[in-house]
């Protein structure tokens, strides 16, 4: 399983490798990356951000003042070894690369990720979710007559949101398979919700 810390670093790299940015910006970016069921807390980023920064995978660097503030703001900035690190995380295959938050973060930066990673990923993805439908399916049929209606709803309801899943990420194999002759990816990237 991927720790969080591992989680939150490959996002901010994936962000300040499209750019410089300071840290509410980069909480904002981030907050909206991991969804609204998993808010980031500064508590979160800045110990991160601190920890990138004694890597030496992330610089900081004052911006301007602005006219609220008196304090410059610092940003951050990517490092050469930044950029080396975030390849190397982004081209990672195994299980910690299909895990729900890890996924989410991978999929986000997916544009800067071979085809035969992004391919594999993304079986795994699939797999692991199959494996996950079963054990549901199964324990579902197993409880459906000893819980009340609104536990065996919320049960039928994770199932559907996991075989939703499977579709949309079928439906993003057979699009990558496809590029491979030149067929553009289908529109269903749009579909995906958790």
């Amino acid at each position: 399983m991927a720790r969080r810390g591992d989680t939150i670093e490959l996002a901010v790299l994936g962000l300040l490798h499209e750019g410089p940015m300071h840290g509410y910006e980069l909480r904002k970016r981030l907050n909206l990356m991991l969804g609204w069921g998993r808010v980031l807390s500064y508590g979160s980023l800045y110990p991160a951000l601190k920890k990138m920064l004694r890597a030496n995978l992330i610089t900081e660097a004052s911006a301007t003042t602005t006219s609220t503030s008196r304090r410059p703001r610092i940003v951050y900035e990517v490092t050469p070894a930044g950029n080396e690190q975030f390849q190397r995380l982004m081209s990672e295959v195994g299980p910690t690369a299909w895990e729900d938050d890890n996924f989410d973060i991978r999929f986000a930066f997916f544009s800067s990720t071979d085809m035969e990673i992004r391919l594999r990923v993304l079986e795994g993805r699939r797999s692991r979710l199959q494996e996950r439908l079963a054990r549901v399916q199964a324990e579902l049929a197993r409880t459906q007559a000893e819980v009340d209606r609104y536990a065996g709803e919320l049960q039928r309801h994770g199932v559907e949101s996991v075989e939703r899943e499977v579709r949309w990420l079928s439906d993003l194999i057979r699009a990558e398979r496809g590029d491979e002759h030149g067929t553009p990816p289908s529109q269903t990237t749009t579909e995906h919700q958790h």
